[in-house]
């Protein structure tokens, strides 16, 4: 087998250059460059911030696993606080998003809005159109996202950017073939290797196929698991952190509420 052998010669040259190059069978990798360890970011909200120890490390690429009635969408307006942002809004105009962000109290002048909503559901005219189901404008709206974080690659120069895909439940319900989800995912994930930023994707529970769900959540960096919990005379919101590359996984329930912005509660008696 001279293809395997030669293979196996070259990988040995390889360990001796400063540069290695990954080689696999049929095809041969450029070398890789020489990078700095991540940087952790600070996530703009300082209690997880601390349970982090610091925050998230640069580059990753954050699922946010919610239920949808525990407002956990108020995680990602505080998340535009730690720096620039681009905002993809999918369930609504952008306006009405801006207006809740401020609502709260924080600024919304760093904050650079996609606005899928009216790329999908208002023709040019200003008129409300029902797209849900058809496979061509599906597909364009794919397109039309990957366009948008093709831009940010090639022409963001900043390091510390955010990119919020509120929903990727969103996409995840559109009708076209898994491939161009996979194809979604992967330019959101090499357009946050490269701008070496922080991405989160905020997906809504019992929402769509579990095996696509998780092929996402498998390539994800990291996921914020955000539970509802019914009591007897409370309802109790909770975040888990099972997983997070480059770090030790949160193992203890962080229990929240919403006041102004995200309050965690740093008490330990959490059951």
């Amino acid at each position: 087998m001279p293809g395997l052998r030669d293979a196996i010669v070259k990988n040995a040259h390889n360990r001796m250059a400063k540069a290695p190059t990954i080689t696999t069978i049929g095809r041969t990798i450029e070398p890789i460059e020489i990078v700095n360890a991540p940087v952790i970011k600070s996530t703009g909200i300082a209690v997880l911030d601390r349970n982090l120890g610091g925050g998230i490390p640069s580059g990753s690429v954050v699922y946010i696993y919610a239920d949808p009635k525990s407002m956990s969408e108020v995680f990602l307006y505080q998340f535009t606080q730690a720096r620039k942002t681009y905002y993809a809004v999918t369930g609504r105009r952008p306006k009405y998003v801006a207006l809740d962000i401020q609502n709260i109290g924080y600024d919304t002048s760093e904050v650079l809005f996609i606005d899928v909503y009216s790329e999908y559901y208002i023709t040019a005219h200003g008129e409300l159109v029902d797209n849900v189901g058809n496979e061509y404008v599906d597909n364009q709206i794919i397109e039309f996202m990957i366009y948008n974080l093709q831009n940010i690659q090639a022409e963001e120069e900043s390091d510390d950017i955010n990119i919020i895909i509120d929903t990727f439940s969103f996409f995840l319900g559109l009708n076209v073939n898994i491939g161009q989800i996979k194809k979604l995912m992967n330019v959101i994930y090499e357009t946050t290797k490269e701008t070496n930023g922080l991405t989160y994707l905020y997906g809504l529970k019992d929402t769509h196929d579990r095996a696509l769900e998780n092929e996402i959540i498998n390539s994800c960096d990291a996921v914020f698991d955000v539970e509802l919990h019914r009591g007897t005379d409370e309802i109790t919101s909770k975040l888990s952190i099972p997983k997070i590359r480059g770090m030790s996984p949160v193992t203890d329930m962080l229990k929240f509420r919403i006041g102004d912005g995200i309050q965690i509660d740093t008490s330990t008696d959490i059951a």
